[in-house]
């Protein structure tokens, strides 16, 4: 079985997100999606993230009932900041009947080499680089092993949503509509 494996801090999951998971699914040889909740992005400030629980909880409430997608929640239990690479060791030892592959965005690529191990992240696991707005997505880096797939660039990102709901604006229709009910009855990224 085949699997993508769509890393992220996912803070919130958004139709950008749910997007291209679908478009992995339907248009290359996946079976199935997991979305991978990262606890901590080392590359990242922690400041404006939701506790793991409601992040995975908004994960499973954008997926539904879709057989093909799952939540996983494998990095809130390895060692903090989470890397890439001990996390794709982990699964490959669990399940060894498990073909795993990359899902990342192109603007990764400019800041590959900074992953840990990232060459054999390469060697070892194929990628799936979707493309992204402001980016040369014909003349990517680090592009051994791995496929430029033709899915649509959306301009949606998490901290487009976080900000817009800070400011008191109703971005309900950039969210599936369970993970909008949960952030609005939540109280999430508003101004305290």
């Amino acid at each position: 079985m085949k699997v993508g494996l769509f890393f992220g801090s996912f803070n919130p999951i958004h139709l950008g997100h749910m997007a291209i998971a679908n478009y992995i699914i339907e248009f290359t040889e996946m079976d199935q999606l997991w979305f991978i909740i990262s606890p901590h992005n080392p590359l990242k400030k922690k400041r404006t993230l939701l506790a793991d629980y409601h992040r995975l909880e908004l994960v499973q409430r954008a997926i539904g009932n879709d057989m093909n997608m799952r939540a996983s929640d494998i990095e809130f239990s390895m060692p903090k900041p989470s890397y890439t690479i001990d996390t794709l060791a982990w699964l490959t030892d669990k399940f060894p009947g498990k073909e795993f592959s990359l899902i990342m965005g192109s603007d990764q690529l400019a800041h590959f080499h900074k992953w840990k191990n990232y060459a054999e992240i390469m060697n070892l696991y194929h990628r799936y680089v979707y493309p992204r707005s402001n980016v040369d997505n014909d003349n990517l880096p680090f592009m051994e092993n791995a496929t430029l797939v033709n899915a649509p660039i959306i301009e949606i990102s998490s901290s487009f949503i976080r900000s817009a709901i800070k400011k008191g604006k109703d971005v309900r229709h950039f969210l599936a509509r369970e993970v909008w009910e949960y952030i609005d009855e939540m109280n999430f990224y508003r101004k305290v």
